[in-house]
């Protein structure tokens, strides 16, 4: 079976900001079939690539992180925003087009050598992506693979992922 992932993104202009074409997953994901096939597809995706562990990115890459591990059998491990998680951290700041963040993951969640599937909802600019990318690089660990539902086209993110792979189901 084969299914229009486009068709299950609804855009939602000027969210969270004016001027934003937010891509809404709500509607995906209120259809088992249309989750479950892009899982599948991510899966596929995944294929070749050595991974030893999977790492979702918050929030919304939890949602496809988490089931993807379930079905390659690895082990996920959540990078969060500052305060989110418990015990000792690593961290990465970042920079945004209004100021800057960081990335957090706990000690111990990435060993040296481990080889990393690195999964989001949506490639815009890519700067959370490789923000997590140096993440696992400082704590030993390489990127096999950054994999995404959607690539917004025309911000040129994928540009700032020349470390590994880069993958995304669907370009909008």
């Amino acid at each position: 079976m084969t299914i229009r992932i486009e068709d299950f993104l609804r855009v939602v202009p000027d969210f969270p900001k004016p001027g934003i074409l937010f891509r809404d997953i709500s509607p995906l994901l209120r259809s088992p079939q249309a989750y479950e096939y892009v899982i599948d597809q991510m899966s596929a995706r995944a294929q070749g690539l050595r991974v030893d562990l999977i790492v979702a990115i918050e929030s919304r890459g939890f949602l496809f992180g988490s089931p993807l591990a379930l079905k390659m059998k690895k082990p996920l491990c959540i990078v969060r925003k500052p305060g989110k998680l418990p015990g000792e951290t690593e961290s990465v700041q970042y920079g945004l087009e209004y100021g800057v963040d960081m990335l957090h993951v706990q000690k111990g969640a990435i060993s040296t050598g481990d080889s990393v599937l690195v999964v989001d909802d949506v490639l815009a600019t890519g700067g959370t992506a490789a923000a997590t990318g140096r993440l696992i690089g400082t704590l030993g660990g390489k990127v096999a693979g950054y994999l995404f539902l959607a690539e917004l086209e025309g911000l040129s993110g994928r540009e700032n992922l020349v470390d590994a792979r880069v993958e995304a189901l669907v370009k909008v």
